[in-house]
């Protein structure tokens, strides 16, 4: 075999491999002699059969498994040899006019990982900014949980139903005279005005006193989920059995318990350890961004150009799923194509931040265990259907860069938790409308430098998107992923992504791909509205 070196410019990579057409022909004769005792042929014993028999017969199968073979060999041997580090999947051809007897001549073009020196731990200094959940938050969310559980009392059987009242009612459609399945119920709560059920239903049943019997007419809307229902023109003869008019939610033991609780207090303890974790967690984004902006402030050097460009069509992919959604979704599209270069520019930042904190994990002895690696498989595994989940996890154990992408999430919080010990942390009181401003404020800063003019204020998302990982890694992220820098992209991508923010700054959350969400199946009741609207 012989190796010579075509491109030597930055990280990129370039060689040509030339295979001697004697050593693949060896290749091809040692296949021959071991799977002949196992070929079978008419008019000869078992394992008999002459070898050139074997090779007319399996000749063709033969030669491409073992060219196959050798380029793998060859190639690995090269990255070996030369002690390259690919910063992704190699670009590996066979020339066209390769046939068998000929050497085979194959092209290997790469991009490598830079060498980056591992930055000092040392003199870290981050402020944290804690908010302390009060009373009054508390019983807000207390408050918040009554609206949503209304109770409702018998109103005078001369009351007619108006908004905002409960009906219970039993109801039986009919599309073309003929019952249709999931058209009829008994007891049903509808309020009017909830939007509950298809349009046209509630408003025809105001004015309704209790004993009433109402036929009504609808048309089911064009995107109802059901087939033989979308478009349809239904009647629904209505029995009203009650019209209820709303009391006050009393706030006390009884109302705990309605929710599953022991008592009031009990509640208080739920809810405030909810608001906790959920400022704990913007805290914690707060701290994260601190944080990577002092690694990104120190350090600039050269990153991979295609793994800048697999980053970059993440964020875009995101930016124009959130365009589409729009109002006016051309308008949006055409703000995002003026600061395609700056968007271009938060990918290089996130890849540059990805090898930053690979290379101080890897310094510093942060590991994902084995038993790690195997729950985030089984995590993820169970997003897709059930009959593709062992083929997922067989999929993830073959192909190194799928597991990559897995483990990436949990490798980087595992950095970043080790940054955040090393680091002198000072605590500052804040109310939550400071820890978010203090969040947006960071969220720009990241921005302007790849900016060619100072971006909008843009307020943070609200969720947290999920998240990309260190160099040669990809992965959704349960949390943090506001902060997450770039990782390589896997060969397979999982589907559908959660929303992502039409945001230059919130472009730094753009959220690797999730596998697709299962459609939300219709309501057994045909009247009322699809799920996910």
């Amino acid at each position: 075999m012989q190796i010579k070196e075509t491109t030597n410019e930055g990280l990129k990579r370039g060689y040509q491999i030339t295979i001697p057409a004697a050593d693949i022909s060896a290749r091809i004769e040692d296949e021959v002699k071991k799977i002949a005792p196992q070929v079978k042929m008419p008019g000869f014993r078992p394992g008999k059969v002459p070898a050139n028999l074997v090779k007319k017969m399996h000749g063709e199968q033969i030669h491409a498994q073992t060219i196959n073979d050798v380029i793998r060999e060859s190639v690995d041997g090269l990255m070996k040899d030369k002690e390259l580090r690919p910063a992704m999947q190699p670009a590996i051809n066979l020339g066209e006019g390769y046939e068998e007897g000929k050497d085979a001549e194959v092209t290997v073009d790469l991009e490598i990982l830079p060498d980056v020196q591992a930055p000092s731990t040392d003199g870290l200094k981050l402020e944290k900014l804690v908010v302390p959940v009060s009373d009054e938050a508390v019983d807000e969310a207390i408050q918040n949980i009554a609206g949503q559980n209304k109770a409702y009392k018998d109103a005078a059987k001369t009351k007619k139903a108006a908004e905002g009242n409960q009906l219970i009612i039993d109801f039986v459609g009919r599309v073309d005279g003929v019952e249709f399945e999931g058209g009829k119920a008994e007891d049903a709560a509808l309020v009017i005005g909830s939007g509950q059920f298809i349009p046209g239903f509630e408003e025809q049943l105001t004015g309704v006193k209790t004993g009433d019997e109402k036929t009504i007419t609808v048309t089911f809307p064009e995107d109802y989920p059901a087939e033989n229902l979308k478009g349809k023109e239904a009647e629904f003869d209505v029995t009203v059995k009650a019209v209820k008019v709303e009391t006050e939610t009393k706030v006390d033991d009884d109302f705990a318990t309605s929710l599953g609780l022991d008592s009031l207090d009990k509640l208080k303890e739920l809810l405030r350890g909810q608001l906790e974790q959920q400022t704990a967690g913007l805290t914690r984004t707060q701290m994260k961004r601190a944080l990577l902006d002092q690694l990104a402030a120190g350090h600039d050097f050269e990153v991979p150009g295609k793994m800048v460009d697999a980053e970059f069509e993440q964020i875009w992919a995101q930016l124009q799923q959130e365009a589409a959604k729009d109002e006016d979704p051309d308008k949006a599209m055409k703000e995002i194509e003026a600061e395609k270069d700056d968007y271009r520019s938060i990918a290089e930042r996130r890849v540059r931040l990805g090898l930053l904190l690979s290379e101080i994990g890897q310094a510093n002895g942060v590991e994902v265990t084995a038993q790690e690696m195997s729950m985030l498989v089984q995590q993820a595994a169970q997003q897709y259907r059930e009959e593709d989940r062992e083929r997922f996890v067989q999929y993830v154990q073959q192909e190194p860069m799928a597991a990559a992408q897995l483990r990436a999430p949990l490798y980087e919080d595992k950095v970043v938790d080790f940054l955040f010990d090393k680091a002198e942390v000072s605590e500052r009181e804040v109310t939550q409308e400071e820890l978010e401003a203090a969040i947006e404020a960071e969220e720009e800063a990241e921005a302007k430098p790849a900016a060619k003019k100072k971006a909008p204020a843009k307020k943070p998302a609200a969720k947290k998107a999920p998240a990309k990982k260190a160099p040669a890694k990809k992965a959704a992220a349960k949390d943090d992923a506001a902060e997450k820098p770039a990782a390589k992209k896997a060969p397979a991508k999982k589907p559908a992504a959660k929303k992502a923010p039409a945001k230059k700054a919130a472009a730094e959350k753009a959220p690797a791909k999730k596998p697709a969400a299962k459609k939300a199946p219709a309501k057994k009741a045909p009247a009322k509205k699809p799920a996910a609207k």
